[in-house]
């Protein structure tokens, strides 16, 4: 009975995840197919699976849930890819699990530059908290430091992509910083 209790809670718990999915859905998705593909639909059905997936027992540990909702989703958004190109097979059209990986790998760097090196668990809480908090910034700096930090661009290469100077993604960029440090606590 107390594992049927913990499985329920656990899986309310996912919902907590749907910001975290909805940001690697955007950032990976080929421009080609964001128009065509339902996002939020997606993310919809990748937590409807982890739901179903705890209610059949699977024991997900706090720590390591990133993974297994990453993998739920790459399988997710290859689905609704091969159902967009029925016909026309092409293997740079898929979406593979190892970009998702390589993405979240990226957002997980990021949290531990700017942030204390913690256990999975805090981490984990700590990446959860980033994307709330990069939603909350205005467009423009949460896309100039998606691009550098998430992407690796150079302030140049953003520069071009938003069609603005060189300084005035410098400025977004520190203005994004800040606040997110102040969102989420770490004044330095």
């Amino acid at each position: 009975m107390m594992s049927q209790e913990r499985n329920s809670a656990d899986a309310s718990d996912l919902e907590g995840f749907r910001a975290y999915l909805q940001f690697l859905v955007a950032q990976r998705t080929a421009s080609r197919y964001r128009a065509k593909i339902d996002f939020s639909g997606v993310v919809q059905e990748t937590l409807l699976e982890a739901h179903q997936e705890m209610a059949g027992g699977a024991q997900v540990p706090a720590g390591q849930r990133l993974p297994w909702l990453r993998r739920i989703l790459a399988n997710n958004l290859a689905d609704q890819v091969r159902r967009l190109a029925a016909g026309k097979r092409d293997a740079a059209r898929e979406i593979s699990l190892q970009a998702l990986d390589d993405s979240s790998h990226r957002l997980e760097q990021w949290v531990a530059r700017d942030l204390r090196p913690h256990d999975a668990v805090q981490r984990e809480e700590e990446i959860l908290l980033l994307v709330a908090a990069l939603e909350k910034l205005p467009s423009a700096q949460r896309e100039a430091l998606v691009l550098q930090y998430w992407g690796g661009l150079t302030l140049l290469e953003i520069s071009k992509r938003l069609a603005c100077s060189r300084d005035a993604v410098a400025g977004l960029i520190k203005r994004g910083v800040r606040a997110l440090r102040l969102e989420m606590g770490d004044v330095r």
